[in-house]
């Protein structure tokens, strides 16, 4: 077994799940993660937590999702009772198909999630943690070759995480000290009031609110949005490739919405509920360890140099305790590079620069842009 497979299981089981002993942990792996799925049941084996092993694959999905009569039944008791007693739920992708859903409807789709809301609003409610084993597909997906895809895949995810963590801290203090950020680049003029929000330093470990593996973001829950923003980040969503998407909003719904590509895509989402039309996460990007764009949400929306929105949900860490945020059945991400021809201004003060933040070196302090 590769080294850095164990290492990953390290990286998940102990830094990130902070898995103990007596834990049950459900852990749902994909078709091509094998590998990393036994290094990570040896690691929970070490640890002495109770472990169940589930199959995840996009195949045995779109298989159940095409058969079905598009009725499902609320919350199913079986499924829900997997969640409830769980205290960790880790979630390994690894499929062989990335697009083996694209031709589910979307009726059948908006169906199937909104029939499961309980029993995801639970899943969120363990120390859940969603991470990838590097694939043949995933490699084809990124055009890279597989070999090239596993160095990429591992340079994200084996960080130093505690000293990403003490970095991303001071952005964090920037945002929970602001009122409202103004996101301006080619084709975005947008502005979002931030205040009463908890900015969560996104580390990749369950003790900083953060689920995912590889992570390093800092992201907060938005509300009143106004202006234009162009997401000119392509990406695959619901199996569909989308690019150059443009949301106009005022007082905090979309109003106009347009898509150089996958346009239906973007109305689908959309219309999903009340909740869709408004923004959940604002999510800058930190993890220079991401160096490309790899059509994966997982690490596209970490790159240092981006920033990404949420239509749907917003998380429960970024909100006063018993207030309720932005809630959709949909959490859906979309990104825009601010590497050139960009600033991030909170309170009027710019904190990011064509990418790089003011207490970074090569920061570009002048007032022209």
């Amino acid at each position: 077994m590769d080294e850095r497979v164990r290492e990953h299981a390290e990286v998940l089981v102990d830094w990130s799940a902070r898995v103990e002993t007596g834990d049950n942990v459900v852990l749902a792996v994909g078709v091509d993660a094998h590998e990393l799925a036994v290094a990570v049941a040896e690691r929970l084996g070490e640890r002495g937590a109770n472990l169940l092993a589930t199959y995840s694959s996009g195949e045995i999905t779109r298989a159940y999702l095409q058969a079905h009569d598009g009725e499902f039944d609320e919350n199913p008791a079986h499924e829900l009772a997997l969640v409830e007693h769980a205290d960790v739920y880790l979630s390994i992708g690894g499929g062989r198909n990335t697009s083996a859903t694209a031709d589910i409807s979307s009726e059948t789709r908006q169906a199937y999630n909104s029939a499961r809301a309980t029993i995801r609003d639970t899943r969120l409610g363990t120390r859940w943690v969603s991470t990838v084993h590097p694939t043949r597909s995933l490699a084809q997906q990124a055009n890279m070759s597989y070999e090239a895809y596993q160095e990429f895949a591992y340079d994200a995810i084996l960080r130093d995480w505690e000293s990403l963590a003490d970095e991303m801290a001071r952005l964090k203090a920037e945002l929970d000290d602001g009122s409202e950020v103004r996101l301006v680049s080619s084709g975005t003029d947008l502005t979002m009031r931030i205040d009463g929000r908890t900015a969560v330093n996104s580390a990749a470990s369950v003790a900083y609110d953060s689920h995912n593996l590889p992570s390093g973001e800092v992201f907060t829950a938005p509300y009143a949005t106004d202006g234009e923003v162009l997401f000119d980040v392509p990406m695959t969503i619901h199996g569909e490739s989308v690019r150059n998407v443009r949301l106009e909003f005022d007082a905090g719904e979309v109003v106009e919405y347009d898509a150089e590509q996958g346009e239906d895509v973007i109305a689908e989402i959309i219309d999903t509920d009340d909740g869709a039309r408004r923004l959940g996460e604002l999510g800058i990007g930190m993890n220079r360890g991401i160096d490309r764009y790899t059509d994966n949400i997982l690490f596209d929306e970490k790159m240092g140099e981006t920033v990404h929105l949420a239509l749907g949900r917003a998380y429960d860490a970024n909100l006063p305790e018993g207030e309720t945020g932005n809630e959709s059945a949909v959490h859906v991400d979309l990104i825009t590079d601010v590497s050139e021809a960009s600033r991030l201004e909170v309170d009027g003060e710019v904190i990011q620069r064509n990418g790089q933040f003011r207490w970074e070196e090569g920061f570009d302090a002048s007032p022209t842009q």
